[in-house]
């Protein structure tokens, strides 16, 4: 890494002078030589306190009597957003942007559909989306588009006074994870990351239990995201631009954490109680992603910038350790054909819980409980939010109901006035769980510290309310497609 390039580690006071480019990706290739200067550098880098301006963990944002939201990002999981929050009353629909105007298309016909008004129209260009930042008639902006825009769009977003929603992650480097906490901080916006995982059943469940003492102390956490997307990551038209093969071409790591982390992280009461320490990182060389692409190449031209040995490795196995001395795992496979999986383990002094392989299963000892036993445990441990809207959920879909329940909670805390369950520090600490990793495979696995985005007010934030003890009255408005049609 050139000296120059230590500019990145400069993070403290980047938000107020708008996007800084660039970022960490520089460190995922191999090491420059110069590991211990390095590490020295990050290391006090991520150290640095951060002067908080407000905290925003535990905020509630005035109540919105009806949430009008805008849309970014209308090809791949835009449309479906558009059509599950459709289905919750208190929304207006103003906005939709894409710079494809058949998106926007696409996204207006799911409106009229659910008998919604036409939502006002920003596209054809590639800044069509900070008018909809802009405008007058928004209140939330919620953003699917490709990842190296989505701190960007948040920013932007709430310095024109929106609370901003964006899909995972919701920052690549570690400049911009600092720029959403100052950002969020100084508008007193909410910037959430919409990780859906924590709104799945199961994930519930366990939450639930570990606040009830259920698992004992808590001393070991897994999550994953293990999904075979080798194919439809060389697939033409499955992103704009190639732009998730690219990520996958140019970094090495763990890069999509926060399906794995995030619920994990809750059941730990992180940044609410305890904070990540420190991380160590390993990859294996890539034995399928540059292969299939010299493959490709060799027959379309239009892959032969993509035939090279620069991939990130199969299998990415990260771990952490908390400043209370539990731990986490966290692992990263897109290209190996195995089962989808994102582990979900919980670890305690008096129990165990672990969702893959299916169905999920919970011990008390050495054998796990039975069909009828979990069922009791089903009926005395299930949350609120599930009792409330998860049969209406799973009708409406989103991966299973998740999707829904994530939407609906969002909404409903905005309209009540209360905190919401990820925070801007949740959104910044899972996200830069990757290219912390990145620095750490490119170091020979070398332990690296993790920002404490809360600046110390972890010790006294509350943990996550899965009790709905506050809200819960935003009802659903009309019946939904089915899920198939809501995904791609």
């Amino acid at each position: 890494m050139k000296t120059n390039r230590r500019k990145f580690f400069q993070i403290a006071g980047v938000a107020g002078a708008g996007v800084i480019s660039g970022g960490f990706t520089s460190c995922s290739r191999q090491g420059s030589g110069n590991e211990g200067s390095e590490l020295a550098a990050i290391k006090e880098a991520v150290a640095k306190q951060h002067p908080q301006q407000f905290n925003m963990s535990g905020y509630s944002a005035p109540k919105l009597e009806t949430v009008r939201v805008g849309f970014i990002g209308l090809g791949n999981r835009g449309p479906g957003a558009v059509s599950r929050i459709a289905n919750i009353e208190g929304v207006e629909i103003t906005s939709l942007c894409d710079k494809n105007p058949a998106g926007v298309e696409r996204a207006q016909k799911i409106l009229e559909n659910r008998g919604r008004p036409k939502a006002k129209e920003y596209s054809g260009s590639e800044d069509a989306w900070k008018e909809l930042c802009e405008s007058q008639d928004v209140d939330l902006v919620y953003i699917a588009t490709p990842w190296s825009l989505h701190t960007p769009m948040c920013v932007y977003a709430m310095e024109n006074g929106k609370h901003a929603a964006t899909e995972v992650p919701a920052a690549v480097t570690v400049e911009e994870a600092w720029q959403l906490v100052e950002t969020s901080e100084r508008t007193k916006k909410h910037c959430m990351m919409l990780e859906n995982t924590c709104y799945d059943f199961f994930e519930l469940l366990t939450l639930n239990m570990a606040r009830q003492g259920f698992f004992g102390e808590i001393v070991h956490t897994e999550g994953a995201y293990i999904h075979d997307l080798l194919k439809n990551n060389f697939g033409k038209d499955s992103y704009s631009d190639m732009w998730r093969l690219k990520e996958n071409q140019q970094r090495n790591g763990s890069l999509y954490p926060t399906h794995g982390i995030g619920p994990v992280c809750q059941v730990l009461n992180v940044n609410r109680g305890d904070k990540l320490d420190y991380l160590t990182s390993m990859s294996t060389n890539d034995f399928q992603m540059g292969k299939m692409a010299r493959e490709l190449a060799a027959e379309d031209g239009f892959f032969e910038s993509f035939a090279t040995d620069s991939y990130r490795g199969n299998m990415n196995t990260t771990t952490i350790r908390t400043n209370k001395g539990k731990t986490i795992m966290i692992q990263h496979d897109v290209t190996s054909p195995r089962p989808y999986s994102r582990i979900h383990l919980v670890s305690g002094t008096e129990g165990f819980a672990r969702k893959y392989p299916l169905p999920g299963k919970i011990a008390k000892g050495h054998s796990f409980f039975d069909a009828d036993e979990m069922k009791a445990l089903e009926e005395q441990y299930t949350p609120e939010i599930v009792k409330l809207v998860g049969d209406m959920a799973k009708q409406i879909g989103g991966h299973g109901g998740m999707d829904f329940m994530m939407d609906w909670r969002l909404i409903d805390c905005l309209r009540n006035g209360i905190p919401l369950d990820q925070d801007v520090y949740d959104a910044a600490l899972w996200s830069v769980i990757a290219p912390l990793s990145e620095w750490s495979v490119a170091n020979r696995s070398n332990s690296i510290e993790i920002p404490d985005f809360s600046n110390g007010s972890w010790k006294t934030n509350e943990p996550v309310d899965v009790e709905l003890k506050r809200g819960g009255t935003t009802g659903v408005r009309v019946a939904a497609e089915a899920e198939s049609q809501l995904n791609v």
